[in-house]
């Protein structure tokens, strides 16, 4: 994760190369492939083919001597395919030799909870290989790989390749790619594991034209008449950079004797060593891998070593992982298999994952002598600015004008106003959020610092950690790295509480407005310069949409109660009064209750609302009560009381002017579709279920809405078998009013099958999701495997391939296990006078926070105005 990602399609082919930030090359590069020669004892039954079906599309003929040369003679017809993320199983049954049955594990270090190997750039390629005839086989695999990062970056020149022998067997090929337009270099390492009955030989470079001195051909040639290279060529030396035009490829080859009827394995691997991530705008940042690798781009010979000494202990910790899900009897097989591969889009989502908060500096790997054992230490400075301990004995929260992040690179602002620190007199005088009687430990903890992490909205939508699809997604994260989902939360956090006044054009009027407004959840962390310009989202103002604070306020509740990490509550705890009482301003007529204004301000973003709406309106009031229950597991029992009669309030109102007697309006204006069945009207109440607080409305009206969209919005649309559509019409009929309302939204069909199976109604539930399954996962579906869309239509256009929100699917997974921490969180009810429940200290936060004040104060010069 966050290394730069490489797909494999189930045809065997490698694409979707994202090696630099937001830059996608979806085309397969054709000379990446692996390829088979077997011959019989005496010579006379010889065999060779590339292990991909047919003359892939894009594949182009360069000449005899290029790869239209080799042997792409499998059908296919004998061979199959099978995923359960982070693994892969391709089984060639009798395909090219009939006597010869080849398989093809793949396995990727995606491991939940481990920080160190989920972020390495590497994947393994066990090849089993059981021959099932009489006579002995040799049979030989070829690794070829192209110097390329997708693209025609093979062709910009100055590329360098280099063999390589190192420790335990494990020889291969160094490609050392030269990067255009100023980015980082990147090498790539492939490699295979020499056994006593495996021998591993490479040819270190070869082209795809006559003009080249080793052509592919040619090795094409050698090794259907040898099965191997020459030894010599591990002694060639770095070959001579590659000119303008072209290509230098790799190859590995492994070869090894089969018994009748015995058996082998013999172990390949793919790694690369991209250590700097340079965004458009100039920051440069060290990949988190290099914490343990260091930042030399030859390290990439290090982590393929330790990929193929490594790779059976991580199955084992994947099956550990998945074995109770995929042993359990009760779940059907469609959601299990589901559930693992939505997964993909932490690493092909073009993930980012950086060392620390700081860009980076010039400095050296410190990679170890010895060969292999490259795993070092290097010394990570924290700077820790959330908290400052005063003689007093108390902690306030400051928010100095450096903010782990927000700064540029020089130290500056960057166009980021944030709140200056105050003195202590002023700190006396004023109203801080929260001023805890307590003794927070500033000891940074490097074992809890996992760096920062980014994800994509979508491939096609450049934009990293968008908030209001991270809620749906970000289920994922916090059941698998809660670490990571928590680093997010501190950034979203502090970005609450910054403003940056440059002005943007926003699109959908016309109108300009400033980039960041303080107290206004940010939409996204921006495109170019992620952390210091944010919301790069330019249609509509998003400091004006409705559903950015709520979903904020949800999520760091939600993460607070399933982790029971109260550093972190104390530290984002400002930015959720912030981001409440920044809400207070859209409440136009004093009932305690938000109101959209008229446009699509929420991440329906061509849906308009107007007044109040199902959508906005339920997860404001979730959002209260989840501020109330945080203010309570704080001590801040003033801010408890505020929000807890801002609910009672709201939801008299919202269930006044949106309960229709069987589900909530769409919203409460006049509008043709006002009365539509929105499915995701129960948003916020899959979120207070989700994190273990009480619900927003009696059950029987949730289950009355949840049953109308079952029935409406899943079942009328081709019998259930493509998920639940956003809006429908009480009369049966789909709401056209604007693109969004007649999509199915497949991140949010997961979301509405959390909501069922929380509610009760696990059956309702499955069959919800399982049309998400049936339309995009299927052999009867549209074939979107491994590139999810945001939606699609009744008739099956899609929208936006590779996307977050799907990852909405571990909510699912959620909402059938919920966490212990969750269910024995402390319970309040919101509709009584709230009592102080006093915090239970737990093994995670034992010795960081010892004592919380029963009383804490307001925002001190603070631009919000205080209602306490």
């Amino acid at each position: 994760m966050g290394s730069g990602s490489i797909s494999r399609g189930f045809r065997g082919e490698f694409r979707h190369m994202q090696i630099v930030p937001g830059i996608c090359e979806t085309s397969p590069v054709m000379a990446n492939q692996f390829s088979i020669f077997i011959s019989r004892d005496g010579g006379n039954k010889k065999f060779s083919s590339v292990l991909a079906p047919g003359q892939h599309e894009g594949l182009g003929k360069l000449g005899d001597q290029g790869i239209s040369s080799w042997n792409w003679n499998l059908s296919g017809q004998h061979s199959t395919y099978h995923a359960v993320f982070p693994r892969a199983w391709t089984i060639y049954d009798g395909e090219p030799d009939p006597d010869l049955k080849v398989s093809c594990r793949q396995i990727s270090p995606f491991i939940p909870h481990n920080y160190e190997d989920s972020s390495l750039p590497s994947a393994v390629f066990v090849y089993t290989l059981v021959n099932t005839g009489k006579e002995r086989a040799k049979v030989s695999l070829l690794f070829t790989w192209a110097n390329s990062i997708g693209g025609n970056s093979h062709l910009s020149g100055g590329h360098v390749n280099e063999p390589f022998r190192g420790e335990d067997g494990v020889s291969g090929v160094l490609l050392h790619h030269k990067t255009a337009k100023g980015n980082p270099p990147v090498t790539f390492a492939v490699a295979a594991c020499e056994t006593q009955n495996v021998n591993v030989t490479v040819s270190p470079c070869f082209g795809l034209t006559d003009q080249n001195r080793v052509t592919a051909k040619s090795i094409w040639d050698t090794m259907a008449e040898d099965g191997s290279f020459d030894l010599g060529n591990f002694n060639a030396g770095s070959s001579v950079p590659s000119l303008p035009g072209e290509t230098h490829c790799a190859a590995v080859s492994a070869s090894a004797w089969v018994e009748p009827h015995g058996k082998c394995t013999v172990a390949f691997s793919l790694a690369w060593s991209s250590p700097k991530v340079k965004f458009l705008k100039g920051n440069t940042y060290n990949r988190r891998y290099t914490k343990f690798y260091g930042t030399s781009e030859r390290s990439a010979a290090h982590i393929v070593h330790d990929s193929l000494m490594n790779y059976k202990w991580w199955e084992e910790e994947i099956e550990k992982w998945q074995n109770p899900i995929l042993s359990d009897d009760s779940l059907p097989d469609w959601y299990k298999f589901t559930l693992f591969n939505e997964l993909y889009f932490l690493v092909s989502g073009g993930t980012i994952w950086i060392d620390g908060h700081s860009p980076a500096r010039d400095n050296q790997s410190t990679m170890s002598q010895n060969g292999h054992n490259s795993r070092i230490e290097e010394p990570t400075k924290i700077e820790v600015t959330a908290a400052t301990v005063h003689s007093k004995g108390d902690v306030v929260i400051e928010h100095e004008s450096c903010i782990n992040g927000f700064e540029d690179a020089n130290g500056n602002g960057n166009g980021l106003n944030l709140d200056q620190e105050n003195s202590d007199e002023e700190n006396a005088e004023g109203h801080n959020p929260l001023q805890l009687s307590t003794l927070v430990d500033q000891k940074p903890d490097d074992s809890e610092d996992v760096g920062r992490f980014l994800y994509l909205e979508g491939v096609e939508y450049v934009m990293w950690c968008t908030y209001d699809v991270h809620f749906y997604a970000s289920y994922a994260l916090l059941a698998l790295f809660p670490k990571i989902e928590l680093s997010i939360q501190r950034d979203f956090a502090k970005a609450v509480l910054s403003e940056d006044r440059r002005k943007v054009k926003f699109l959908a009027d016309g109108n300009c407005g400033i980039r960041k407004v303080k107290g206004a959840v940010p939409h996204d962390l921006g495109t170019h310069d992620p952390w210091h310009e944010m919301n790069a989202y330019n249609i509509h103002d998003t400091s004006k949409w409705k559903d950015l604070n709520p979903k904020f306020v949800l999520q760091v509740y939600r993460d607070f109660a399933a982790t029971g990490d109260m550093s972190f509550a104390v530290d984002v705890w400002p930015a959720v009064c912030a981001a409440m009482e920044y809400m207070e301003q859209f409440d136009k007529d004093g009932d305690g209750l938000i109101e959209n204004d008229g446009f699509p301000d929420q991440t329906y973003d061509a849906w308009t609302v107007h007044g109040i709406s199902a959508y906005c309106g339920c997860l404001w009031l979730a959002a209260l009560e989840a501020a109330a229950a945080m203010a309570l597991r704080l001590g801040d029992k003033p801010f408890a009381d505020k929000f807890k009669n801002m609910f009672s309030r709201a939801k008299s109102a919202f269930e006044e002017k949106l309960w229709n007697g069987s589900y909530f309006n769409y919203d409460s204006g006049s509008s043709s579709n006002s009365r539509s069945i929105q499915a995701d009207q129960l948003a916020g109440q899959w979120y207070v279920a989700s994190s273990g607080l009480p619900s927003l409305f009696d059950d029987h009206k949730i289950k009355s809405a949840l049953q109308k969209i079952f029935d409406f919005n899943v079942m009328k649309v081709r019998g259930g078998r493509m998920g639940a559509v956003n809006g429908m019409h009480p009369n049966g009929k789909v709401d056209e009013s604007c693109m969004q309302s007649r999509e199915i939204w497949t991140g949010v069909t997961y979301g509405v099958a959390a909501t069922m199976i929380l509610s009760g109604m696990e059956e309702q539930a499955f069959t919800t999701a399982e049309g998400i399954f049936t339309s995009g996962w299927s052999e009867d579906g549209f074939g979107y495997w491994f590139q999810t869309p945001e939606g699609w239509t009744v008739d099956g256009h899609y929208r936006s391939l590779i996307y977050m929100r799907p990852l909405a699917i571990w909510s699912m997974q959620w909402a059938l296990s919920l966490p212990k921490a969750i269910l024995e969180a402390p319970k309040i009810n919101m509709m009584d006078r709230m009592l102080y429940v006093p915090i239970r200290a737990s093994h995670n936060d034992a010795g960081i926070v010892r004592k919380v004040a029963n009383k804490t104060k307001c925002f001190s010069n603070s631009v919000f105005h205080c209602a306490c």
